[in-house]
């Protein structure tokens, strides 16, 4: 592949953020049940994917995702294609449009899935890996999590992640500022000016501004949480306050092990003079 053409844009640094992960549903007579065409030991169904936070595209930065899954998996290397994947959307209406690079299988055991990354050829990056552990069981921190995971029917491992790109080429700079808009309207609403123009500001600055809503080719993420969408601004203020009780939590301790370790100490250089006391006495 040719190497990008044009200058860097100095000084400018970009992210994108986006999710990936599995959703796991065991098999059951209800409202999961096995197909038929299902091996008899397969517990689950399951899904890999790389997507935009709140479904927004990533198709114009990430052109091409292989999953390397379990080699026991017939054709366990997939690669999903960005612009065959666009092809497929046309004519769908919006609910039914793929929004990101999906997987789907089944099966009975955990593994590790290695997520291989390839980019917009314009932007003169190279490939990124990264590895993933498909759970199909409820986990958590403590057995409240696990049993809330347990009750919802579905196991979610899902990771947070953001793409910076540093110093990006002119072209590549262009395809990420401008073209930010409305969820569901045109392409063309990200240029110009008015609410494109703002939009694609935001969408250098990663802004979430005015009533939350979330824009298309943007750096932008939720406000707040709801159901299928647990990245947002919201959980990012519920990390912080975790981290920083977390941190004050090991202040306390730090300064409860230094008391004890004084008085350890005094105590220590009591026995010393205590016993230089007794050796000077028995001379």
């Amino acid at each position: 592949m040719a190497p990008p053409a044009g200058k860097r844009v100095k000084g400018v640094q970009i992210y994108r953020p986006f999710i990936y992960g599995t959703t796991a549903r065991p098999f059951n007579d209800t409202d999961n049940v096995r197909p038929a065409t299902v091996p008899a030991d397969h517990t689950h169904s399951w899904q890999v994917f790389v997507k935009g936070v709140d479904d927004v595209d990533i198709f114009y930065w990430l052109r091409r995702v292989q999953f390397k899954l379990h080699e026991s998996i017939p054709n366990h290397l997939r690669t999903l294609d960005a612009e065959t994947i666009q092809k497929e959307n046309e004519g769908k209406p919006a609910s039914q449009k793929q929004k990101g690079f999906v997987v789907s299988e089944t099966g009975w055991g955990e593994f590790e899935i290695t997520v291989r990354l390839y980019y917009d050829g314009r932007s003169g990056e190279k490939p990124q890996t990264l590895y993933h552990h498909l759970r199909l069981h409820p986990y958590g921190r403590t057995d409240q999590e696990k049993e809330a995971m347990r009750n919802g029917g579905e196991v979610v491992a899902w990771v947070y992640e953001e793409q910076l790109f540093n110093e990006p080429f002119e072209d590549f700079y262009k395809a990420l500022t401008t073209g930010a808009r409305d969820r569901n309207a045109s392409s063309a609403g990200g240029k110009g000016k008015g609410k494109g123009k703002n939009a694609a500001a935001q969408s250098a600055s990663g802004e979430n501004t005015g009533g939350g809503e979330v824009k298309e080719r943007s750096a932008m993420i939720p406000l707040a949480n709801r159901p299928g969408q647990p990245f947002s601004r919201e959980t990012e203020q519920v990390e912080i306050k975790r981290l920083k009780e977390a941190e004050d939590k090991v202040d306390r301790m730090v300064l409860e092990m230094s008391k004890a370790v004084r008085a350890k100490e005094a105590e220590l250089a009591a026995l010393k003079r205590s016993a230089a006391s007794s050796a000077t006495t028995a001379a």
